[in-house]
């Protein structure tokens, strides 16, 4: 069937939050020691994971992390926790590396994001981004240029759904027109992303790496399910 719409993910698929050296100068763990580099590392992998609990919460808390796509303040309540857990003892430094998090100034796109979405418009293919995000991310979109080139954003807290609920996938057609068929779903987990399957949409995983290692994913994803 003709692919008439391509549906993307946002964290680790269309963008990546990448650690800016500066955001962890004086971040110190709760004996006042700064972070080596494995630490920072996993700083950022919690920060970002797209799936997978990680950290070990109260009852309170849980309710935050599995709410945290729908609500803004579940999602700071939660990732101030989970900042704390992993040795930011200092409440003023998780807050700055939680304010790095939700501005969209400080995600990095991918090398080919901008040429995928303007071959796919060119192409006069719908796209659509889906993301389980707690704040605004269009502004990545307006900062890259390519703002216009998205036909719908539906953003998790907005929509009140998070996928991988078909609802999402199934409103994103819905929203752009085609039938789910016609649907490409391109994301970074199979477990969130993955859901489109049950509704018929194709779907093409990538993976989350870092943005210099990876040039080329969305145009090949995109390429396999056109030819």
């Amino acid at each position: 069937m003709t692919l008439r719409a391509v549906f993307f993910d946002f964290s680790g698929t269309l963008f990546r939050l990448e650690q800016d050296e500066s955001w962890l100068t004086g971040i110190t763990d709760q004996d006042g020691v700064p972070f080596d580099l494995e630490a920072q590392a996993e700083l950022m992998r919690r920060m970002t994971a797209p799936v997978g609990q990680v950290a070990e919460l109260t009852a309170e808390y849980q309710h935050a992390w599995e709410n945290r796509d729908l609500e803004p303040e579940l999602h700071r309540k939660v990732y101030l926790e989970v900042l704390r857990q992993s040795g930011v003892a200092v409440p003023e430094q998780a807050e700055s590396l939680y304010g790095r998090l939700i501005d969209p100034g400080c995600w990095t796109p991918y090398p080919d994001t901008a040429e995928v979405l303007r071959e796919l418009r060119g192409a006069g293919v719908k796209i659509a981004v889906i993301s389980n995000i707690a704040f605004d991310i269009r502004p990545a979109f307006e900062r890259l240029g390519v703002r216009d080139l998205v036909d719908e954003f539906l953003l998790s807290y907005l929509e009140g759904v998070i996928k991988p609920d078909p609802k999402l996938f199934l409103r994103a057609a819905e929203r752009v027109g085609v039938d789910p068929a016609e649907a490409l779903m391109v994301g970074d987990s199979e477990e969130a992303d993955g859901g489109a399957a049950e509704v018929g949409c194709r779907v093409a995983i990538v993976d989350p790496a870092p943005t210099a290692q990876r040039p080329d994913a969305l145009l090949s994803a995109v390429a396999a399910h056109r030819s």
